[in-house]
């Protein structure tokens, strides 16, 4: 499916801050840092890629001038709408041509049981 999103040269590392942006909301690097386990010069350098290619933008943090909050540019939100979008028509069309009625009955019924496993 990954394949399908379109364009995607971004590392797993890359992407999970995009993920973590995208849930959480702006926030800073060492924040970014902690959240992932590492050290902020090792975010800074999985977010400084990010900010070349328009997918993030820094912002001074309101409450504290000092802090810079990184959060997810228009572009990126749009690239991150469409490859859904792209992953989806992908997954629907395999789905309708692969599988039959009942198999597709079957998969929808465990997908039903899959989501009650991870509601809070």
């Amino acid at each position: 499916m990954r394949e399908q999103g379109g364009d995607n040269d971004l590392t797993p590392s890359q992407a999970s801050v995009l993920l973590r942006l995208e849930q959480q909301g702006p926030t800073t690097v060492s924040s970014l840092a902690r959240a992932e386990g590492m050290r902020p010069q090792s975010m800074s350098a999985i977010v400084a890629p990010l900010q070349e290619s328009g997918l993030l933008r820094g912002a001074p943090d309101p409450g504290d001038g000092r802090q810079t909050l990184m959060s997810l540019t228009p572009k990126c939100l749009k690239w991150l709408q469409q490859s859904r979008a792209a992953r989806q028509d992908w997954l629907t069309t395999t789905i309708i041509q692969k599988l039959s009625v009942h198999e597709q009955e079957k998969l929808h019924a465990a997908l039903d049981l899959l989501s009650r496993l991870v509601e809070d």
